[in-house]
């Protein structure tokens, strides 16, 4: 999802976030100066719903324009890989060591 309050807000000639922040005030929603400016700025990670609810409102705007859905990287079907080769961006094997620098028995 991409969060798109920045240009919904533009769009309807609102520039400032101190200006979003004070008509959603008037409204009823109260938000801190720091999270009004990851609301501006940000991708947030989570939003209550009441809280997008008044977004919309303030703004005369549906969710979707909001949020915007895109799409995922499709996976492709696994291949047959062999069991002798290794991924590219594999990370490197785990070797166990001991804290105390004494080596492990050996396999």
């Amino acid at each position: 999802m991409q969060w798109n309050l920045r240009l919904a807000a533009a769009n309807r000639g609102i520039w400032q976030a101190s200006q979003l922040q004070k008509m959603l005030a008037e409204n009823g929603l109260v938000i801190s100066a720091g999270k009004m400016s990851h609301l501006w700025s940000g991708q947030p990670a989570s939003i209550k719903l009441g809280d997008l609810d008044v977004l919309c409102a303030v703004l005369r705007c549906e969710v979707g324009e909001l949020l915007i859905a895109q799409p995922l990287p499709t996976a492709r079907p696994a291949e047959e890989a062999d069991t002798d080769t290794v991924a590219v961006n594999a990370p490197p094997p785990v070797i166990p060591r001991r804290r105390d620098g004494r080596s492990l028995p050996p396999r």
